[in-house]
């Protein structure tokens, strides 16, 4: 397990005493159980990449509240981009405006997936201050040094920490933006909590001169500011897990003195689509919304869903009508009454068990009646 996903409690009371297994080991919930959820940088329309993480991260939230714990989830908006400024200066467009309208038709694409609203979505723009003042916590402490108007935070060990070898993890760094060459860093793994203006960007006021938030720093501190200092479970995509999960991570254990800030790490296996992975960059993108335009949309959770969460996987028309064929069984094994109660039990027990969907199924297909309407209700396939 990487060191910045350690076990353990976090503090809080315990939740209500379900045993509950997430990623191959025992989670005990707290109360409430806390969810980060990275969400998305509104520049593009959704495709079933992002939809998997999304999908997989409500049914996660709904599998605990089924338990009796609370739980308070954040999934964030990253409206402070450069990608996203560039586009929306590409179509002439103020960056505050595009993102929004593409916020717009991406919670239009959550609602017909059955995805819950998060009970907190901070966006990025709103959350400046507290980017500052996560930089001046690491400042204070020697975590980060400025220079230029820049802040960067020492990420020495980073890498190790996520299980990473060197090369592995500069690679990872120079494709997600991170630079690592910049002659301005005391070491390649050194990140930008802040970037002094450019012209090019949207600038705020800071003690540095102006400037913008850096990635990791924008969702570490918008963590920190509706969840506090630890979380239960960060989840993301699984192209998520270096840099953003552990520089995240790093800066906000190193800002509260926890040690750690996730006790457990849940990110949705790859999308591929003919062996790439799906992508804006490589053009293979499977949208949402068109999917939507011919099937149900429990249809296209099911087709998400019946797989295990962290398992790469290739998208292919077929397995989705399969999905659909799926439904249908589930929802006529539903109308038997009025099944077994060892079933229900076999059905739970299975959601528990690192959420096994598929497992859930295969026993609520078989039995019928409650253990079939459990399923639906739990995995919102109505």
């Amino acid at each position: 397990m990487d060191q910045f996903e350690a076990d353990g409690t976090a503090g809080g009371d315990e939740g209500g005493g379900a045993a509950f297994a997430l990623a191959g080991a025992p989670l005990p919930l707290s109360a409430p159980a806390r969810v980060y959820v990275c969400g998305i940088t509104p520049y593009d329309v959704t495709h079933l990449g992002h939809a998997a993480t999304f999908v997989w991260a409500d049914v996660l939230t709904r599998v605990v509240r089924s338990t009796g714990t609370p739980t308070r989830v954040t999934r964030n908006v990253t409206d402070v981009d450069d990608v996203l400024t560039r586009t929306a200066a590409e179509r002439r467009v103020d960056y505050d405006e595009f993102g929004l309208r593409q916020e717009f038709w991406f919670d239009r694409t959550m609602a017909d997936l059955q995805v819950v609203a998060p009970d907190h979505a901070p966006h990025a723009r709103h959350h400046v201050k507290h980017v500052i003042a996560l930089a001046a916590a690491l400042l204070a402490t020697g975590a980060a040094y400025e220079r230029d108007g820049a802040v960067y935070f020492r990420g020495v060990g980073v890498p190790e920490a996520a299980g990473l070898d060197r090369d592995t993890a500069l690679a990872l760094s120079a494709e997600y933006g991170d630079d690592p060459g910049d002659p301005h860093r005391d070491d390649p793994f050194d990140v930008p909590l802040w970037k002094p203006a450019d012209g090019d960007h949207p600038a705020w006021p800071s003690p540095w001169g102006p400037g913008r938030p850096g990635w990791h720093a924008e969702c570490a501190a918008m963590a920190l500011a509706t969840l506090g200092g630890v979380v239960d479970v960060l989840a993301g995509g699984a192209d998520l897990a270096f840099p953003h999960h552990a520089y995240q991570s790093a800066m906000a254990a190193a800002a509260t003195g926890a040690g750690l800030f996730a006790r457990r790490g849940f990110r949705a296996g790859i999308v591929s689509v003919d062996g790439a992975k799906m992508a804006k960059s490589t053009g293979n993108l499977v949208l949402v919304p068109d999917l939507l335009a011919g099937t149900p949309g429990a249809a296209v959770r099911l087709f998400l869903l019946d797989r295990p969460w962290a398992q790469p996987w290739e998208y292919r028309s077929e397995d989705l009508a399969l999905a659909t064929g799926r439904l249908e069984e589930l929802y006529v094994a539903a109308g038997r009454k009025p099944g077994s109660a060892a079933a229900v039990d076999a059905v739970r027990d299975a959601l528990l068990d690192d959420l096994d969907v598929p497992r859930a199924v295969a026993t609520a297909l078989e039995s019928g009646g409650e253990a079939a309407r459990t399923v639906i209700r739990t995995l919102a396939l109505q």
